[in-house]
């Protein structure tokens, strides 16, 4: 029998307290893609040890824009950690973008960084190294061994709210708080 849940592309995945992989502890995940060949996702509340500054100036990007260039770039997982994937609300033709929900979309070519660098870029963008990569069946998987919350995609945790606050926010949004079941484990 083969597990079904639903696509899960333009939902949060939000780490349990129980889930104990490095790379996704207290995390939230945007899930870009998901289908039967597994799923896409870029992790949204983990900073990277660059700024958006150092990215653009390893591209030759110019900017004079100190804001832009002090952001922090995230750790959005741990595949393809050399590779820019920008979250945005700029639904403009981009190169490489794929729409992930409702004014939500995933660009990973330069033509996006560069309009950003002359200050003609998304009013909404999470720029992130590395994204996350599940298997067919894997996602699945591990949400029915509850490693995973899932709420559905929300630009205010996404763009509005610091990192440090955004695990604990988009749980709040389906009525959980993660420090109460912070030292919970099994079922209810």
């Amino acid at each position: 029998m083969s597990m079904r849940c639903d696509n899960l592309a333009n939902h949060l995945l939000i780490a349990l307290p129980s889930l104990a992989d490095p790379h996704f502890a207290r995390g939230v995940a945007l899930i870009c893609q998901h289908d039967d060949n597994g799923a896409m996702g870029v992790v949204v509340n983990q900073p990277s040890e660059y700024t958006l500054g150092e990215v653009l100036a390893q591209m030759e990007i110019d900017t004079d824009d100190s804001q832009l260039t002090a952001l922090p770039v995230l750790s959005g997982g741990p595949v393809h950690p050399e590779r820019g994937f920008v979250i945005h609300d700029d639904e403009r033709g981009w190169d490489s973008s794929l729409q992930v929900g409702r004014s939500l979309y995933l660009t990973t070519s330069r033509d996006i960084l560069e309009a950003m660098a002359r200050g003609d870029g998304p009013r909404n963008a999470l720029v992130a190294l590395g994204c996350a990569g599940w298997g067919a069946g894997q996602l699945e998987q591990e949400l029915a061994e509850d490693s995973w919350l899932t709420v559905p995609a929300d630009a205010a945790v996404l763009f509005d709210t610091p990192l440090e606050q955004r695990w604990q926010l988009a749980a709040s949004r389906i009525g959980v708080d993660l420090f109460r079941l912070a030292g919970y484990s099994g079922h209810a």
